[in-house]
């Protein structure tokens, strides 16, 4: 029972960005990250964040440095990508299992090593092979972001151990948010071994059951996440009611409207075509305060529009 306690105190910690019982400094971050990261800690904050999905891939490779360095420019709050494990245990970005797609070579990621993996080149998203762009590692990624972007990690939550040694050694840790689907109990477990952790969010499929279980085990929590992911294919009473739990519990409510069925047809492409007051203004309306998008630019004239965003 005690080691039960110990772990969801850990958890706890981890979820409000704090290490050992103790506030996380937003200001150890520095730049422009350590403001984000403070609008992150702050749950009175009307300020919606925007999330890019796998970097500006509609005019670079994505999860290229290319594609991290133009959403930054653009004034995009948080970068995420997706990590997987070269058969010599480098951390690289990539969403895929496979190379296929994304470059040159074919294979998966976890049968090919890092070397092999450099010869190939990135692909743009209308299949053009580039000149010279290869796949970056996750510390190469990271050296880019540091002070300026908060990087969310979506897909890598199974390689823990070896993302959080990569953003100790860079000093970034503070700046990096994780997330998945496991119980608390779970993570308690990995992050009690580490006496400094990233920040965790909990996705929420809150029209599965095993969704909304996991969201009655993380509401559970003494402290609350500094945000929940909520996925939803049809905007029922039922994610109604759980989006104003987790805003009356003093949470984010992330959003992603990068297609249909995580968003009840709220997506980027909809905003595109029929103006997105009445796509993103809809997603504000529910208290989302982070939305992904595949369309950062749109999304960040819209939010200017309304003084949501600087």
């Amino acid at each position: 029972m005690k080691r039960k306690i110990t772990h969801l105190l850990i958890l706890a910690a981890a979820l409000t960005g704090a290490a050992c019982g103790e506030q996380t400094a937003p200001s150890q971050t520095g730049g422009r990250a350590e403001a984000i990261v403070a609008e992150l800690h702050d749950p009175a904050s009307k300020k919606v964040l925007v999330v890019s999905h796998r970097g500006d891939w509609r005019n670079w490779p994505e999860n290229s440095i290319p594609a991290i360095e133009s959403v930054i420019r653009m004034g995009v709050d948080i970068m995420e990508l997706d990590l997987k494990l070269t058969k010599d245990s480098v951390l690289v970005l990539c969403h895929d299992k496979t190379i296929d797609r994304t470059t040159s070579g074919k294979g998966r990621v976890c049968d090919i090593t890092y070397d092999s993996i450099r010869r190939c080149k990135l692909r743009r998203a209308h299949n053009v092979v580039t000149d010279d762009l290869r796949m970056p590692t996750l510390r190469e990624a990271l050296e880019v972001c540091k002070d300026r972007i908060v990087v969310n990690i979506d897909q890598g939550y199974e390689y823990y151990d070896l993302a959080l040694a990569v953003t100790e050694e860079l000093g970034v840790t503070d700046q990096v948010l994780i997330k998945g689907k496991r119980p608390a109990e779970v993570v308690a477990a990995k992050f009690a071994a580490y006496p400094h952790n990233m920040m965790y969010m909990p996705v929420i499929d809150i029209l599965k059951p095993q969704g909304r279980e996991l969201f009655e085990e993380y509401r559970k929590s003494e402290n609350q996440p500094l945000a929940y992911e909520v996925c939803w294919d049809e905007y029922t009473p039922e994610v109604e009611a759980c989006m104003k739990r987790i805003a009356d519990g003093g949470s984010k409510l992330w959003v992603n409207s990068l297609w249909s069925s995580l968003c009840g047809g709220l997506d980027d492409d909809r905003a595109f075509e029929g103006g997105p007051a009445a796509i993103y203004g809809k997603l504000i309306d529910m208290g989302a305060t982070l939305i992904q998008t595949d369309r950062p630019e749109l999304l960040i004239s819209y939010l200017r529009s309304r003084g949501l965003h600087d």
